[in-house]
């Protein structure tokens, strides 16, 4: 089996009510019908910062575009088996605040693309947004943006 090694960043975005944007589509796992409800984020680019990928990714998947960078919420290795090779993607993501509540029109590469299918979703907040999560990787990184939020006060 082949390895396909690459990085992808993104954020944790809250809004200035506290919300929390996440994405939501339905796939085909397996021959079924899946929900999934996952953190904005995509490739970093050759040439493109961390921070450029996660700001570029959550704008290009929600349409949500004003948004500013607060916190660096770290990193981790997500390793998985997908079609005809093992996958180890360094997820990178961002505490950022929606600067601009307005909302553009998502862009992909393709209208077919996976990526295309999601949808934009508001969670009330942090907590609300971990338990909706669909995977436990990406549900660390809520809880990480909350330590943060907490530390900061109001």
């Amino acid at each position: 089996m082949k390895i396909r090694a690459y990085r992808a960043a993104g954020g944790v975005v809250l809004d200035a009510a506290g919300r929390v944007l996440l994405i939501e589509r339905w796939v085909l796992r397996d021959g079924r019908p899946v929900r999934e409800i996952r953190l904005p984020k995509g490739h970093v680019e050759p040439g493109e910062s961390d921070e450029q990928a996660a700001l570029r990714e959550v704008c290009e998947e929600t349409g949500y575009c004003g948004l500013a960078i607060a916190a660096d919420l770290g990193e981790a290795l997500i390793e998985f088996d997908w079609q005809d090779a093992h996958v180890r993607r360094t997820e990178h993501y961002f505490l950022m605040r929606l600067t601009e509540p307005g909302r553009g029109v998502p862009h992909f590469d393709s209208p077919t693309a996976e990526e295309a299918h999601f949808r934009p979703r508001w969670a009330a907040g942090l907590q609300d947004a971990t338990a909706l999560l669909t995977f436990e990787s990406e549900q660390q990184f809520v809880l990480r943006g909350l330590e943060r939020v907490q530390a900061a006060g109001p």
